[in-house]
């Protein structure tokens, strides 16, 4: 779906937006599912565990990638870059904290400031694609003294994309701290 969703936020016919928005939301919704399924059912796998991960940091990344190039955040963008480079580099440096460990035997689990972390990221995303939506897609239904509830969505949405990464920070240290053994030898 990433390469779907951003090729449409990138599209400037009817309705793309709209697309763009729901599409994301299905794939968000349905990660959610399947893994809600995979542990209600037992079935959960390192393979899965592994995967779900790696979709979930590539979806995110990919997407957010788009937003501040596509400029959602306007004045913000220089901003928003230093903010997706500092998600970039936990993404990154958690990802080669869990193949060291991996190489030890050891599996680390995603815990709650991890979680939390791409459920921020996860509505960031959606409540920016919303503000577009609304804007490109639906502007005509509103008078135009209506206009604040689009700039509200996309405020809401810019607010928790930088409250994002500050959860993706604070749980990276998180994850270093309580995993700093594995880099031992």
């Amino acid at each position: 779906m990433l390469f779907v969703v951003v090729g449409l936020m990138y599209s400037d016919w009817s309705w793309a937006a709209t697309w763009a928005f729901w599409l994301f939301i299905g794939a968000a919704l349905t990660d959610w599912l399947d893994g809600y399924l995979a542990r209600r059912s037992n079935q959960v796998s390192t393979f899965g565990r592994f995967m779900d991960a790696v979709i979930d940091k590539v979806m995110v990344l990919g997407i957010m990638i788009a937003l501040v190039n596509a400029d959602f955040f306007g004045q913000l963008t220089v901003l928003a870059m230093m903010a997706l480079l500092c998600i970039l580099t936990r993404e990154f440096a958690i990802s080669g904290l869990r193949m060291v460990a991996a190489s030890k035997g050891i599996v680390m689990e995603a815990d709650t400031s991890g979680k939390l972390k791409t459920f921020a990221q996860m509505n960031a995303i959606g409540w920016l694609l919303g503000a577009k939506m609304f804007r490109i897609d639906f502007g005509d239904l509103f008078p135009v003294e209506d206009h604040i509830i689009f700039e509200s969505v996309h405020w809401v949405g810019v607010g928790l994309y930088f409250l994002s990464a500050l959860l993706t920070i604070t749980s990276g240290a998180t994850y270093f701290k309580r995993h700093a053994h594995v880099m031992a030898d």
